[in-house]
């Protein structure tokens, strides 16, 4: 049995959320790195809701040199969709289930579940929200992409065919490339997916706009 992930848990808003959301960090980062970003939204002014941001294993990452560091997965090169790591993608792919049924059990409808991550956490949100076998209630991916792409359209679930997508990405983001991010969009519309799409000018990062645009996006879905 593969063990949960340890997690910081914020619940500002009550004991028993409304809703939950899934925050994930990205390579090299760690849980603590998206804390503050609860504070700036409004929505806990009028919901109850949980927030909850797991740490990612430990791993050499290739690109690296091998060093090792807090990732979701290996990286072995530049070109990120060249060559990917199968194996790590699908082991993060089941902790962030297994997360997900944490929520459950503890009384979160799965439709009330939010899945969010920036960079490599933005990937894994995308690769394993719409793969699960229940629906969510959105999907959050700040400078990433869609990994495994070529095994998309076969094992894409349903249920999660009609949950919202906010994607957002830098215009001059030189880790993942804005390309990137735009074929990983124009592959999930052409399979019938709706994405609210924002690009911004800055580079791999997140910025004040951006922030407030997700608020608006949370608002919406709460």
């Amino acid at each position: 049995m593969t063990e949960l992930p340890a997690t910081i848990d914020l619940n500002p808003s009550g004991a028993h959320p409304e809703s939950s959301i899934i925050w994930l960090h990205g390579l090299g980062a760690d849980a603590n790195d998206f804390v503050p970003i609860v504070e700036h939204f409004n929505i806990l002014e009028k919901y109850k809701v949980r927030f909850v941001f797991p740490q990612a294993p430990v791993r050499s990452i290739t690109i690296n040199n091998g060093m090792k560091m807090r990732g979701w997965y290996d990286i072995f090169k530049l070109e990120l969709a060249e060559e990917e790591d199968q194996l790590g993608i699908q082991e993060s792919e089941r902790l962030l289930g297994m997360l997900i049924e944490r929520e459950i059990e503890l009384g979160t409808p799965s439709n009330r579940i939010i899945l969010a991550g920036f960079s490599q956490g933005g990937a894994m949100s995308l690769y394993t929200g719409l793969r699960y076998p229940k629906p969510l209630g959105g999907i959050i991916a700040l400078s990433s992409y869609l990994p495994l792409a070529n095994h998309f359209e076969k094992d894409r679930k349903a249920e999660n065919q009609n949950t919202p997508i906010f994607m957002a990405h830098g215009l001059f983001d030189p880790v993942v490339p804005l390309m990137l991010g735009q074929m990983s969009k124009a592959q999930l519309e052409k399979l019938g997916y709706f994405i609210e799409w924002h690009s911004y000018s800055m580079p791999h990062t997140v910025i004040p706009q951006e922030i407030l645009d997700i608020g608006t996006f949370l608002e919406k879905l709460m």
